[in-house]
């Protein structure tokens, strides 16, 4: 795992040389999940989604030489999901004329993606779904098991404050402070990787 997956100007800046592998695996490996999820909550069947991610990759790769940082343009990962979103359309599309069955479930998913208010919050919230992932499981490795299952057991299961204090011996208090304090850990990570993002 990247010990920061927000996509820095420097790793960005390594991807057109080809032979960089370590730049190319940790960008796949902070950017593949979250592609793979926007295809597929648009209806793509797993390998299909795989396939799009694959393509999304090549596409980047043809064209990261020419990107340049530029705050007016946005951020990079808004580039990459426009690449994402038609990656997508091109695979719906030529799925479409191969079989040539123009179904509405086809059209419909079209429509959406000519839709380009619908693609990117999805593409956002999928983002910080992974910053969160990444980031508790660097802090899951930082903290006791004990605070860590006070934590994840009331903030992310919902379970209740008594019953998890009483199966781990803790008193409700320690459980809301272990709860806050990883709760912050993750939060300030998050909003490290985000400040340290030059883009």
């Amino acid at each position: 795992m990247p010990a920061n997956p927000e996509t820095r100007e420097s790793l960005i800046l390594r991807l057109p040389k080809m032979s960089d592998a370590g730049a190319w695996r940790e960008f796949i490996e902070i950017y593949e999940p979250l592609i793979f999820r926007f295809a597929k909550r648009r209806g793509l069947q797993e390998a299909d989604a795989r396939e799009v991610a694959q393509n999304v990759f090549i596409a980047v790769a043809k064209a990261v030489e020419r990107w340049k940082p530029d705050p007016e343009r946005g951020k990079f990962r808004a580039w990459l999901f426009r690449i994402a979103r038609n990656q997508l359309v091109n695979h719906v599309t030529k799925h479409r004329r191969d079989k040539a069955t123009g179904r509405t479930s086809e059209w419909k998913l079209l429509y959406d993606l000519s839709e380009s208010s619908s693609a990117e919050p999805d593409a956002l919230q999928d983002y910080r779904r992974e910053m969160f992932r990444l980031a508790a499981a660097q802090v899951r490795e930082s903290v006791q098991s004990e605070t860590w299952d006070a934590f994840w057991r009331t903030a992310v299961l919902n379970e209740n404050v008594e019953k998890v204090a009483n199966e781990l011996g803790l008193s409700r208090g320690a459980v809301y402070i272990a709860r806050s304090r990883v709760t912050a850990k993750i939060r300030t990570l998050i909003e490290q990787w985000e400040n340290d993002d030059v883009l």
